[in-house]
């Protein structure tokens, strides 16, 4: 799968509120599971150490969350997406080489997709779609202790934005990428796509 092997683990975000949504994107039907258990099974290439934070109704969702994953829990989700993915670093415990993130409302990530991040080896990949940029994201083990470090205060972009020069692009034609599926239209649109296989 590349040059050279390195252990990876992946985060799953899900701690939002999912107000547009009305409902908690982690559990919304697709591809016959849930939007968490097919990124799950997409993250899977990685390895076996998926971890899911969540926040809002944590207690509720950890409990539907598949074996598949390590259910965190992230009390202050409120402060913002960093404090999640830190709940998530927190958890793994002794950092691998590489960690890989994205959102749970990015359901449609192609594997491929992961496997060509995971081919890359610079200190963040990220792919773009129609010269955008979307998730999932791959940073090494430097890059995520940096993130830990961050005050809670803090977001995320400012650590990738101290690593501009660093970060290498992966363009694809994989638009799961930059789904950020937040509402019923945009969730009904991208069941369209898939041809309604719920």
């Amino acid at each position: 799968m590349g040059r050279v092997e390195l252990k990876t683990a992946a985060i799953i975000l899900a701690a939002g509120e999912s107000r547009r949504m009305g409902q908690p994107k982690a559990l919304l039907p697709f591809r016959g599971g849930t939007f968490l258990s097919v990124l799950a099974e997409t993250l899977a290439v990685c390895g076996d150490r998926i971890f899911a934070v969540f926040g809002f109704q944590a207690e509720q969702l950890m409990k539907r969350a598949p074996g598949s994953v390590v259910a965190v829990e992230n009390p202050n989700y409120r402060e913002g997406m960093l404090t999640s993915l830190q709940a998530g670093l927190r958890a793994i415990g002794q950092l691998p080489d590489r960690i890989l993130f994205t959102l749970v409302d990015h359901p449609a990530i192609a594997r491929e997709t992961v496997v060509k991040l995971l081919e890359t080896e610079a200190p963040i990949v990220i792919p773009r779609y129609a010269g955008k940029r979307g998730h999932p994201v791959l940073i090494r083990r430097e890059i995520a202790q940096e993130i830990l470090a961050e005050p809670s205060t803090s977001k995320l972009n400012i650590v990738m934005d101290r690593h501009a020069g660093e970060i290498h692009y992966i363009d694809t034609n994989d638009s799961g990428v930059r789904d950020d599926i937040d509402d019923p239209h945009l969730y009904h649109d991208l069941l369209v796509r898939e041809g309604a296989r719920v």
